[in-house]
């Protein structure tokens, strides 16, 4: 039952990006191959889609439409997606990538505009944020750099993938992990209530997207050996947390190892830090 729910949330949430974007490539009247262009490129860029095939998204697409088409008015659309899209990163994102199809053409025309101020107001998006994305779009930047993905919250999605390893939380891998946000120099600007919040989206967004999808955002967003080698540190010490690596655990490490590129000699050597 919990795995329909999160595949059914993470069918949902695409499907309110793509809206999302049809409306912008829609709002001038006429939707221009430059549009349907921008609309794909972003789709497949984004690790939210991953794992979708060419006839399922031609379906996504489609049935978009269609459902536009239907709606009755444009607050009833927006009221959809808001439903949708429950947290402010999937708004963001939402009006980042309908911005991205506004600004294919070069300009925006005020019909575009005046969509996208709209979809401001209706998802909450602040004046700062708003031109933090339009400055990354129009440097023809990844949708990434706008929405601000912090380095510390890849991490701790690192470790909550070991907590969840096998189903339950454990005290002390639980405490092993508060023990990390506070000793850690690597979490030194980050407060208790942000921490809380970094395991919160993260406890979420492995139960909307799965594991093997979650495993390519950190793949994605920890770029660099060293991040890539801290991540797996502070997974090892979760693991390591209750005296006894469990066979779930230790699958989740070596899932680390493989997305990360680690070498067996610098995982041993990690395995006895830990």
């Amino acid at each position: 039952m919990a795995r329909e729910q999160a595949v059914k949330a993470r069918k949902e949430r695409n499907a309110a990006l793509v809206e999302a974007m049809l409306l912008a490539a829609m709002a001038d009247g006429s939707v221009s191959q430059r549009e349907m262009q921008t609309l794909l490129a972003r789709v497949l860029e984004r690790p939210e889609f991953e794992g979708t095939q060419s006839n399922e998204l031609n379906l996504l697409v489609e049935t978009s439409a269609v459902r536009l088409a239907e709606a009755r008015n444009l607050e009833d659309v927006l009221s959809s997606l808001r439903r949708r899209l429950p947290d402010h990163k999937n708004r963001m994102l939402a009006f980042g990538l309908a911005a991205a199809v506004a600004l294919a053409d070069q300009r925006a025309t005020r019909s575009e505009l005046g969509l996208l101020k709209t979809f401001q107001a209706a998802l909450g998006i602040s004046e700062d944020e708003v031109a933090q994305i339009i400055d990354v779009i129009e440097q023809g930047g990844s949708l990434s750099e706008a929405l601000g993905e912090p380095l510390e919250r890849l991490f701790a999605e690192v470790m909550v993938l070991v907590l969840a390893a096998d189903g339950q939380l454990k005290e002390a891998e639980a405490r092993a992990m508060v023990e990390s946000f506070a000793a850690d120099p690597l979490f030194q600007n980050v407060s208790p209530e942000r921490a809380q919040g970094f395991v919160s989206e993260s406890v979420a967004a492995l139960a909307t997207d799965g594991l093997p999808q979650r495993l390519q955002v950190l793949a994605h967003g920890l770029a660099t050996h060293s991040q890539r080698v801290k991540a797996y540190q502070l997974a090892t010490k979760i693991a390591h947390a209750s005296g006894r690596t469990s066979h779930a655990e230790q699958r989740i490490l070596d899932l680390l190892q493989a997305t990360f590129g680690l070498a067996d000699d610098e995982v041993a050597r990690l395995d006895q830090q830990g």
